[in-house]
């Protein structure tokens, strides 16, 4: 942001000659301080955005495998995804997959444009997801459930800041909410706890898992975000800023 030299106070000594013998002007105020123009840093900031992104979705996906080893609830999305893992014999993580990729369709009357992050994240969650779930063994101490819950709920949170600060497009089920906010007018907080509550409830009666997990996730998962979008936030040029996430928690496009 430049700023401009004001007038020598009256009085004042007379203005040295300036450099490499220039001719001074007529008037001082007819001589803006000059500038370089600012450039957007999007491109020199892009393999950082890229590390975040990935990194952000693969502790995504460890994350919510977890919360499914913790087995004392999920978040909503998942409820559903581990419901219809039950009904089919898949495992979560292709679940999780399929049901991206189905919701990524609902895209196409909603006029939504998908970006590198939300076609990154069909994929990446589930994978990772499986991944996580393979290498963790099974518990059933209660002792050992808790911390695992407590983990993912702020490694979700982690990786919530890293993805959203990536500026790659919201994922498919986050892109279908702010969809439906703009067709139907409604509020984001209205058009979200519709589509959550809806999803946990199908999930549940499918076997999914609901339980203090969800709750706490619930409560925690925005105020998480929030700070480790603070943290992680890719700064911009002013000639090409834009703003990655304001307002509530629920204002800012989660990775779903």
């Amino acid at each position: 942001m430049s700023t401009s030299a004001g007038p020598s106070a009256a009085g004042s000594a007379p203005p040295a000659s300036p450099p490499h013998g220039s001719t001074p002007a007529a008037s001082p105020r007819a001589q803006p301080a000059h500038t370089e123009p600012t450039r957007p840093e999007t491109g020199r900031h892009l393999p950082r955005r890229l590390v975040q992104l990935y990194a952000g979705l693969a502790l995504y996906g460890a994350s919510s495998a977890l919360l499914v080893e913790a087995g004392l609830g999920l978040e909503p999305w998942n409820v559903l995804h581990q419901g219809l893992a039950e009904l089919t014999g898949l495992t979560i993580g292709v679940v999780s997959i399929f049901v991206g990729a189905a919701v990524l369709l609902l895209w196409i009357p909603l006029r939504q444009r998908p970006g590198l992050g939300t076609i990154s994240n069909v994929f990446v969650v589930g994978i990772a997801m499986d991944g996580t779930l393979a290498l963790v063994p099974d518990t059933h101490s209660l002792a050992v459930r808790v911390p695992l819950m407590l983990a993912g709920i702020v490694l979700n949170g982690l990786a919530t800041g890293l993805y959203i600060s990536a500026r790659f497009g919201p994922g498919p089920r986050d892109g279908l909410m702010t969809g439906l906010h703009r067709r139907t007018d409604r509020s984001i907080r209205l058009v979200r706890t519709v589509l959550e509550v809806a999803v946990v409830a199908a999930g549940f009666a499918l076997g999914g898992t609901v339980g203090i997990g969800t709750v706490l996730y619930a409560v925690a998962i925005g105020p998480l975000a929030q700070l480790f979008l603070r943290a992680f936030a890719v700064r911009r040029a002013p000639t090409g800023s834009t703003v990655v996430a304001t307002g509530q928690p629920e204002g800012a496009i989660l990775p779903g």
